[in-house]
């Protein structure tokens, strides 16, 4: 029988959050079902909750941040356990057959991957995120959370940690360049930046912040970043042109790309993963000069983002977060537009159980 749990929901994009009751399949064979302990607030839940990326499908629950742990598996399940301490990120379901699905790159699903909220699914229903008590997932979707990284700080990592740590990994923040350790600039110091900087540090690159103001440079510092630079400096562009390897551009909002691929040195990288509603203007001289890439990544398969989780237990990493209560997330949200979260911020989802649903 399907499994009936309270949830966050909000029935059109000016609407405030309420608490009601959803409804989670009844599992099937291959599922693992999940008593959610925390799910992290990611500002692609308020792109879409609010129709900034095209019409969400309302009645919608968001949330693909998901800690938590197992309490049931379908018949068929022979890698979880009940007890066992998981994860689920953006991620529900894809076709499992496609090149790219065998190629360990779910993300990218030649027949559409499902999508942890607000995508249809295998039965035709559109899925509900993790701002709820459970959630019911097909196995090959769990993640295993490391006992070293606790619920609340782990929950994040599903999203903003992988999407960091798959462009660093690919475009090799750890590799040495000409004997010295490659020059990592991260754009932005959020919920992303924040991430990224401690994942470029512990690969061994030489990390520098690139923020606006020097508000945050004892924070950037402390996650492991050599220097911040303010971008507002009246000659920075100038003063910093061919100075970095690879940025990490994590910003949601219209920059002038062109400036910034000027501070890349030859055969340099921008890996983009903040997705700003604006398109952004470029120059194709901006890229050939120098021969640079730019380049974008979106989250990383079901395998990487398991290497992800290991690499941050194994490194000290964990997201930086503000717990918060069910009642708190509308406020919450304004906070978040307004960079005002320090960096993350995560629903305790036991406060449900104080909260009376609709």
């Amino acid at each position: 029988m399907p499994i009936t749990v309270k949830a966050l929901q909000k029935t059109g994009p000016d609407q405030p959050f309420r608490v009601t009751t959803i409804e989670r399949r009844d599992p099937r064979p291959d599922d693992v079902v999940i008593d959610i302990e925390a799910a992290g607030i990611c500002h692609s839940d308020i792109h879409t909750i609010r129709n900034e990326w095209g019409e969400a499908h309302f009645p919608l629950t968001v949330g693909h941040e998901i800690a938590g742990t197992v309490a049931a598996v379908g018949s068929d399940v022979t890698d979880w356990k009940v007890g066992d301490r998981v994860g689920v990120g953006c991620m529900v379901d894809s076709c499992g057959t496609c090149e790219e699905c065998l190629a360990d790159q779910e993300q990218n699903c030649l027949n559409g991957n499902v999508g942890t909220y607000n995508a249809t699914d295998v039965d035709g229903t559109i899925t509900q995120g993790g701002y709820a008590e459970k959630v019911v997932v097909n196995e090959r979707f769990v993640l295993r959370i490391p006992d070293e990284i606790p619920f609340d700080q782990a929950a994040p990592l599903l999203c903003a940690g992988i999407t960091t740590y798959s462009p660093l990994r690919r475009w090799g923040a750890g590799e040495q360049v000409s004997g010295r350790a490659k020059r990592v600039a991260v754009l932005g110091l959020g919920g992303l930046g924040h991430m990224g900087v401690q994942i470029a540090a512990a690969m061994g690159a030489e990390v520098t912040v690139l923020t606006r103001t020097l508000r945050k440079e004892e924070d950037a510092l402390a996650l492991g970043a050599t220097r911040v630079l303010a971008t507002s400096d009246e000659n920075f562009f100038r003063d910093h042109r061919g100075g970095f390897d690879l940025i990490l551009n994590t910003i949601s909002a219209d920059i002038p790309v062109d400036r910034y691929l000027r501070l890349l040195a030859p055969r340099g990288v921008m890996a983009v993963v903040g997705l700003p509603p604006e398109k952004q203007a470029l120059s194709f001289g901006s890229l050939i000069g120098g021969g640079k890439v730019l380049a974008g990544s979106n989250i990383g398969g079901i395998a990487e983002t398991q290497e992800m989780l290991d690499f941050c237990a194994e490194h000290g990493i964990a997201a930086k977060i503000e717990t918060i209560s069910v009642d708190e997330a509308d406020a919450t949200y304004e906070r978040v537009v307004a960079g005002d979260v320090r960096f993350r911020a995560v629903i305790d989802t036991a406060t449900f159980a104080g909260a009376t649903a609709e």
